[in-house]
């Protein structure tokens, strides 16, 4: 028996392949608006209540945009591995991919509390003011999480069937479909070991790693590598180089999302600096101030940096900072992130890519780890 006809992959799809990584970006903003304005029709057409309230509020935040790095990478992979020709595949991936990430942004602010998400309210948070403004009956913040949860399994149903469309009209879908799968598993089991370790009150940096690989590495850079090599018939030996790559890129990338959780500016991450410190989040940059503390005998650092109950103040934050200065945790990070960079730049190049989509990667892996321009001179 034939499955369900494509609804949005098809003729009018057909790409030819954009010159470079940021063309790519753009012409996955074109196809994942086209997707976008067919799920509201459905949307529409199945109930208008649902369809202004949850399907357009879903929508406006995948609009709102992100860094779209996932969808360079797929890119990246695709080329990487020899694509060529109708990169319409690829673009809908890539829009499946911010699809997913929506899916996975909504849940995490539910999940931490987090009042804030790309400048402005998190979902869970927009569906309580909504509440309250609307003067209905109930809490307004079990409404707000019900809601948001809901609007993050609405972005998970598009982002599946986009992926299944995309499958469906692909010559390589069976091996698409399997790396989707395998990236959909990864990022729960990493969201629920976070979880775990928060709750455990952990500093293990074994356990901050396996987080950070599930999560975060696999998720962001591995995964979307290898599911746009899938789509141009890769070999064996270019997804071995790709995994690798993105193993070390996507490390590169989370610890530097450690580092902005501790000392970024709100203004530039478009939520609260002092978040992963308050919950004492546990992150490879903690487990080395906390192992940093140890071995010097550093006792107020570690200290400050226990597991204790309950969020902390901002004094304690304060304090948190300093030590993870003063034990010499944010250089140790900072060192990493450039030996991790470059190794994934090492990883990369074994695929045999041109040398032009060798730079579009080093561009890229500059633009997640934020290595500093020297640096980033040896990498390319």
């Amino acid at each position: 028996m034939l499955g369900p006809r494509p609804t949005v992959a098809g003729p009018a799809d057909t790409n030819p392949v954009p010159l470079t990584a940021p063309g790519a970006t753009r012409a996955m903003e074109a196809v994942l608006d086209r997707v976008l304005e067919a799920r509201l029709r459905q949307a529409r057409d199945t109930d208008t209540v649902f369809a202004r309230e949850m399907a357009d509020r879903v929508a406006g935040f995948v609009r709102r945009g992100g860094k779209r790095l996932r969808t360079a990478f797929v890119w990246c992979g695709w080329r990487a591995a020899g694509g060529s020709g109708d990169a319409g595949a690829v673009l809908r991936t890539g829009a499946a991919l911010e699809l997913l990430q929506a899916c996975a942004l909504v849940h995490d602010d539910v999940m931490d509390g987090s009042p804030l998400r790309r400048g402005a309210p998190a979902m869970h948070v927009d569906f309580a003011r909504g509440h309250t403004a609307g003067r209905t009956g109930g809490a307004a913040g079990s409404f707000g999480t019900s809601a948001a949860v809901l609007a993050g399994d609405l972005a998970l149903a598009w982002a599946d069937d986009l992926v299944t469309e995309t499958a469906l009209s692909s010559p390589h879908g069976a091996r698409l479909y399997d790396e989707w799968r395998a990236m959909r598993t990864e990022m729960v089991a990493g969201q629920y070991r976070d979880l775990r370790a928060q709750v455990s009150g952990s500093s293990g940096a074994e356990e901050a790693l396996t987080i950070a690989v599930l999560k975060s590495a696999r998720y962001t850079v591995a995964r979307p590598l290898t599911l746009g090599a899938s789509l141009a018939g890769a070999d064996a030996r270019t997804l071995g180089a790709l995994r690798a790559a993105g193993r070390c890129a996507g490390l590169a990338f989370q610890l530097r999302d450690d580092l902005l959780g501790a000392f970024g500016d709100p203004a530039s991450t478009g939520k609260p600096a002092d978040e992963d410190l308050r919950s004492r989040k546990l992150t490879l940059l903690l487990a080395a101030a906390v192992r940093l503390a140890e071995a010097t005998g550093d006792q107020d650092a570690a200290a400050v940096l226990a597991p204790d109950a309950g969020a902390r103040p901002g004094h304690t934050v304060e304090r948190m900072r300093t030590a993870l200065e003063r034990t010499g945790a944010r250089a140790e990070v900072e060192t990493r992130i450039a030996d991790l960079a470059a190794a994934g730049l090492r990883h990369f190049g074994a695929t045999g890519a041109a040398p032009g989509v060798r730079r579009e990667f080093a561009a890229l892996v500059r633009r997640a780890s934020g290595v500093a321009p020297h640096h980033a001179e040896e990498l390319v």
